[in-house]
């Protein structure tokens, strides 16, 4: 396999990953579960907590929701149509930096065990995924011109 067959590969496989991940979780955001699961975070969060003052717990959580499906879907039109891959660069760049930001604004986030930091571990992944997303708005911006 050539250098850039792989690398391609590895592009598209991050990408799908993310766009997966986005579209899954998106998707159980519209459930009764997953509203009261983000509660927490998105009450204690300076970024999302105005949400709960215009909407419900389960409204809220739709919106992040909508916001994470149409995140989703634009990277994985990304491949077809540049444009589409600019905002879903931009939507999912905003998500996980607001995901990130749960771990400074969350308390109780951090604990010690057995002398080691540990922390909410599922909010790490997302600092991979801003990579890719900053990849995806990079890869997309540079080639929409074209278009």
């Amino acid at each position: 396999m050539k250098k850039d067959n792989f690398q391609s590969l590895g592009y598209t496989l991050a990408v799908f990953g993310v766009a997966i991940i986005l579209l899954w979780i998106g998707i159980f955001k519209f459930t009764p579960t997953e509203a009261k699961a983000i509660e927490g975070l998105v009450k204690n969060s300076f970024i999302v907590s105005w949400l709960y003052k215009i909407t419900t717990v389960q409204g809220a959580s739709n919106i992040i929701g909508s916001i994470e499906i149409v995140a989703a879907v634009c990277l994985l039109l990304s491949f077809f149509w540049k444009k589409a891959g600019v905002l879903g660069g931009i939507l999912s760049i905003i998500t996980f930096l607001v995901t990130l930001s749960f771990l400074f604004t969350t308390p109780g986030v951090f604990s010690i065990v057995d002398g080691v930091p540990v922390t909410e571990f599922f909010i790490l992944k997302d600092i991979m995924a801003l990579g890719i997303s900053m990849m995806v708005l990079g890869k997309s911006i540079q080639h929409a011109s074209d278009e």
